[in-house]
Formats: structure tokens, C-alpha cells, sequence
């Protein structure tokens, strides 16, 4: 038996968006950070290979992306590097949600006016712009149509300390999906 009959690799798990470091995962960002461990878009994975990525996680990202064209070029190049069977897990504002809370009676000015951030993004640099927004219907088409092969809403992932873990009045604004390829 030689060294690479008996080689173990590591699972690569990616988290697309990331800052906070985790054992086992590796860090994809925009932008460059001291727990990034590769910098560029999630709608360009060029850098890794086809069915080379066991997992994939990526709260609050794909919201920053236009419908018509980058949007399903991000989901498509998430379908390719996928392993057969691989877990895709992806955290979005719940457009539903949002509505309901923004038209809620109790909520003040400054709660809708928060809400609102949530809808639209925070703006607070060139990257945090929302460009659509989703619920369960349109996140699955957009899944689908991207050739993943089931899709399944989950109130929590217990992954990372982020965006799809957020309560606002009560109300989780998060809409979670685990879909496999």
C-alpha cells in the first residue's frame, strides 16, 4: 500500500459569506478577511472543480444578487461543484415575513424602518444592497430550476452565529433551506 492508497481527505465545506471561523469549514468572501480563506463572487466559483465541495452554507448572500441572471448563475455554479448528494444550505430574508412584520399595527417608525433595512440591505458599503427578494415559493423555482433535487425549509441550521439565526418582534426573519443535488 502506498501513502496515496491510503491518503484520508477532509470534506470540503464551504461558507460562502463567512467571517466567523469554524473548524472543518473553509471561508469564501467578497471580501478579504483574516478568516477568508478565498477571496470572490459566489456567482464565480471557478476556483474550485467540478463535485469537489461536500457542503455548502451561505446565510444571507444570494438576496445581494439580480434575478435574472446572477441568481441562477450562482445556484447553477453551486449545483456544479457539489458532490452527488451534497447538502447546499442557504439562509435568505423571508420576503413573506418581512411584509407581514412591516405592515404589522404594533411597529413603530423606527421598527419598519429597520425592517425595511432588512428588506433592502443595510447599505452601509458597495456589497450590501438587496437586489430581490425571496420566500419558499420563488427560492425553491429558483432551486429547482437549477437542477437541485429536493429542497426543505428548517427553522435553524445551528451552524454559524449570523444573519439566519435573527428574531425580530418575535418573529424569525430568516427563511432557511437545505436542498440536495
Amino acid at each position: 500500500m502506498t501513502n496515496l492508497d491510503t491518503q484520508i481527505t477532509e470534506p470540503l465545506r464551504l461558507h460562502i459569506g463567512g467571517v466567523e471561523l469554524r473548524a472543518g469549514w473553509k471561508i469564501l468572501n467578497i471580501q478579504p478577511g483574516d478568516n477568508v480563506d478565498y477571496v470572490g463572487e459566489c456567482s464565480d466559483l471557478s476556483q474550485f472543480g467540478d463535485e469537489t465541495v461536500d457542503e455548502v452554507y451561505a446565510s444571507h448572500v444570494y438576496e445581494h444578487l439580480g434575478y435574472q441572471e446572477e441568481l441562477p448563475r450562482a445556484l447553477k455554479e453551486i449545483q456544479r461543484v457539489l458532490k452527488p448528494g451534497g447538502t447546499f444550505r442557504i439562509g435568505v430574508p423571508d420576503l413573506d415575513v418581512l411584509c407581514q412584520l412591516f405592515i404589522h399595527p404594533s411597529l413603530g417608525v423606527q421598527d419598519k424602518f429597520h425592517v425595511m433595512r432588512m428588506m433592502y440591505g443595510g447599505q452601509i458599503d458597495p456589497y450590501d444592497f438587496h437586489k430581490v427578494g425571496l420566500n419558499a415559493q420563488l427560492l425553491f423555482e429558483f432551486l429547482g430550476q437549477a437542477g437541485f433535487t429536493s429542497a426543505t425549509k428548517v427553522d435553524s441550521f445551528g451552524l454559524f452565529s449570523d444573519c439566519s439565526e435573527i428574531v425580530f418582534a418575535g418573529v424569525r426573519i430568516s427563511l432557511n433551506v437545505e436542498a440536495r443535488k
